[in-house]
């Protein structure tokens, strides 16, 4: 085959066939009918078939014509397809979308998030993938991700970012803890105390580092927590105090009458910021932006009370 089909001549033909006629098939695609023909002809001749028949009644397809007209209708329908998507996503959001979260805070604050695109944004799909804040950086970095939801700060001049909320963290103890029966607590309550932390692939293990310095207390490097499920069943045995998230409070403590007292500390004031970074090299920003606010607006509307939106 010398030579490819272009679309012009697959549409051309396609107006042909829905047609009949090869006037009314050049009235709908706009183009006189000596140039229609043209098209259709040059057609013929690079598939070296014969796809029209014709005669006084017009214009038939043949076989192969009609074996022809399923495929280019299947093209032209992909090509519309893609001319829409792009429109979608340079406006809004569609396609896949590869994101990477905190496991401290996705499963706690993504269902409601999800459930917004899937009403606002249809088409797209939303591949999410755990990790530590260190590990998604480094991933997102090399395009396993497209961008990331997490703790910040995110270390890299790399990646655009963009602040979502500030999230308080609240103090953790056994039930029978000396601070549970008193439900506050100061920085002198917790000199010589044994800070419990998650391990260091995580961005509030180094707030809890500086927050152990500050007060005085013990960061026991000893007994790291894998999770925030870990920190708080190993606070319930009464090894050490923490600070769990708020959200993560609300969703696993609270709300489940857990095995853990929270205890008021620094009038709320002890938070963790939370954001969203993308490649800065991306071609995305609006999009990601789109999403960003998104999250922001979720983040205001279901849980208002307990973020600091920013």
């Amino acid at each position: 085959m010398d030579g490819l089909p272009t679309l012009k001549q697959l549409r051309y033909f396609a107006a042909l066939a829905e047609t009949g006629h090869y006037r009314k098939a050049a009235d709908r695609v706009g183009v006189s009918q000596p140039s229609l023909s043209l098209q259709i002809a040059n057609l013929e001749q690079t598939l070296a078939l014969t796809l029209v028949e014709r005669g006084r009644a017009g214009a038939v397809l043949t076989p192969e014509g009609r074996e022809v007209l399923t495929r280019a209708r299947r093209i032209l329908d992909e090509t519309l397809a893609l001319a829409d998507i792009s429109e979608q996503m340079q406006s809004g959001l569609a396609g896949t979308i590869r994101l990477g979260a905190s496991p401290t805070l996705g499963p706690y604050l993504l269902p409601n998030v999800v459930r917004r695109l899937h009403e606002t944004y249809p088409s797209l799909r939303l591949i999410i993938r755990d990790g530590a804040p260190r590990d998604l950086t480094d991933d997102l970095l090399s395009g396993t991700h497209d961008l990331i939801l997490t703790q910040l700060p995110v270390q890299s001049t790399e990646l655009a970012v963009t602040r979502l909320f500030r999230e308080p963290l609240r103090l953790a103890v056994a039930p029978d803890h000396p601070l549970a029966a008193i439900g506050s607590a100061v920085d002198a309550d917790l000199k010589g105390e044994s800070l419990l932390a998650l391990s260091s692939r995580f961005t509030l293990h180094a707030q809890m580092a500086d927050l152990a310095t500050d007060v005085g207390a013990i960061l026991r490097q000893d007994y790291e927590g894998t999770s925030l499920d870990a920190l708080r069943q190993m606070v319930a045995m009464n090894m050490g105090v923490t600070f769990l998230p708020a959200l993560y409070m609300q969703s696993e403590v609270t709300s489940r009458g857990g095995d853990v007292t929270a205890v008021d500390f620094r009038k709320g004031r002890l938070t963790r910021s939370i954001g969203i970074a993308w490649r800065a090299s991306s071609g995305h920003h609006a999009g990601f932006t789109t999403f960003a606010d998104l999250v922001r607006s979720v983040a205001q509307q279901k849980f208002g009370g307990i973020l600091q939106i920013e």
